[in-house]
Order: structure tokens, then sequence, then C-alpha cells
């Protein structure tokens, strides 16, 4: 059987939402392509609109104009059933799952492959177990889900998504609530499973240094609420990140790759 096209391309979209009839727009004329196998990071200040984008890419939320393809195919077109198993996205929206175990949610990832009854096979088991060990929260397992950490279940969604064998996966802030080796460790694994498992990877950032560091390739919403990509190296250079971040008395230094105060 050959394997589903997984690059994610944007042609010519709008992102946004309807308000009593009327287009919000958010973003516009977006064209780009996400390639397979790489870490790419999307970064843009906040109000940017970099979460609007996300939820566009997985189709949770309407585009506006243009279309999304995967491989050569009209996101729009794809059912909601065949989708989940082409696109995994993990957000920033708090779980309420009072009662359920770190396990019995990261279960959760097989339900575009389960029965009607959602029974796991061995197969789904050995997936699960997998994604535990991948994300290293085996010491978690039988925890319940409401007594963990900000950053403790944002590794067990992660967890989640790596289970649903998804060949495109879109994170929005994942590091956003762990310690700072914590967030270099999981940017050196999302890039370690695109190059070596072959997926494509895009994830939000607010941490402009560790992304121009572990990044493949960058996606700035920059502040005219373009869409401008390239690799790190490309987009310091050319000083997109420069324009897009620095603020009175705050300057992005592509030499050091931090922000000083000038």
């Amino acid at each position: 059987m050959t394997p589903p096209l997984t690059t994610l391309q944007l042609r010519d979209v709008t992102t946004g939402y309807r308000y009593k009839g009327e287009k919000i727009r958010i973003g516009k004329n977006y064209s780009a392509t996400l390639p397979a196998g790489k870490l790419t990071s999307l970064l843009g200040v906040n109000g940017s609109g970099k979460s609007t984008l996300l939820r566009s890419l997985s189709k949770s939320q309407e585009i506006l104009g243009g279309e999304i393809l995967v491989g050569d195919r009209n996101i729009a077109s794809i059912p909601n059933s065949e989708l989940g198993k082409l696109i995994g996205i993990v957000l920033t929206d708090r779980v309420e799952s009072p009662n359920m175990t770190v396990y019995e949610l990261v279960t959760l990832g097989r339900a575009p492959y389960s029965n009607f009854w959602g029974h796991l096979s061995g197969e789904d088991k050995r997936v699960v177990n997998e994604a535990i060990d991948c994300i290293g929260i085996g010491n978690l397992s039988h925890r319940k889900v409401s007594s963990l950490s900000d950053g403790e279940r944002q590794k067990v969604m992660i967890a989640k998504t790596l289970a649903q064998q998804t060949p495109v996966i879109l994170l929005d802030e994942p590091t956003a609530f762990l310690d700072y080796p914590s967030r270099i460790e999981l940017m050196i694994l999302m890039r370690k499973l695109a190059r070596e498992n072959n997926k494509t990877i895009l994830l939000s950032s607010h941490d402009i240094p560790l992304a121009m560091q572990l990044s493949d390739y960058l996606w700035l919403v920059n502040d005219e609420r373009k869409l401008v990509t390239g690799t790190p190296e490309e987009l310091g250079l050319c000083g997109e990140i420069g324009k897009s971040f620095d603020r009175d008395g705050v300057k992005y230094d592509y030499a050091t790759q931090t922000f000083r105060m000038d």
C-alpha cells in the first residue's frame, strides 16, 4: 500500500472567522509549503493569528479563502474520519477529564483506528506504550489527569497525538508550561521525530532563540500580517526576525540569537 502524501500546502489562504455574517480576516494571501521530515516553527507576536492558522490547517476552523492541500488533496474534501489519520493537533485548550488516567487519555489517540466500541487491539496498546515511553511519562501512566501540573498535561497531550500516528503533527505552544531544559528536550524530540519518522511537524512558539537554534524552517507572521518562510539563517540575516519583534529598548541580535536591551 502506497503511503499517503503528507506535505501541507497553503495556496493563497485567508484565515479568520465569521461574525454576524461578516468575514473578519486575520491572515491574508498565505502561500507556503510544509516539508516532510522537517521541524518548522511558527513565529509571530501575540494576536498575529498563529493559533487561527493552526486550527485552519487542521480543519478545526474554516478558512475564508484559498485552499489547503494535504499532498494533492484539498483538506476541505477529506472526511474528518480520514483526516484523523493524517493530521494530529495539540492545542492549548485545557482538557477536563477528572476521572481519567494518563494511560486512558493517551489511548484516545487510537480513536481513528479502533472499532465502534473503542476496544484496543494488541497493536493499539503497543503504539500507546511506545508514545508514552517516547515522551518519557511512564511514571505518570496511572495518575489521574486532574492531578497533573500544566507541563505534565502538555506532555500527555503530545503523547496522545503521537499515538494517533499521523504523518502531520501541529502543536500550539507545546513548550509554554515547561521549564527551559524541558523546552529544549521537547524541541529536540520533535526534530528527531520529524527526521527519523519523516513526519511533517509545525509548532508555534514564543521562544525565538530556541526556535532559531533547533528548527529546520520557520514560518513567520510578520508585523504586516504576511507569512514569511525560510530557514532560521535566512530570516535572521534578512532582518525579518528583528523587524517583527524589535521594540523600543529591546533589539534582536542575530549574532548571539538573543534579545538585548538597547
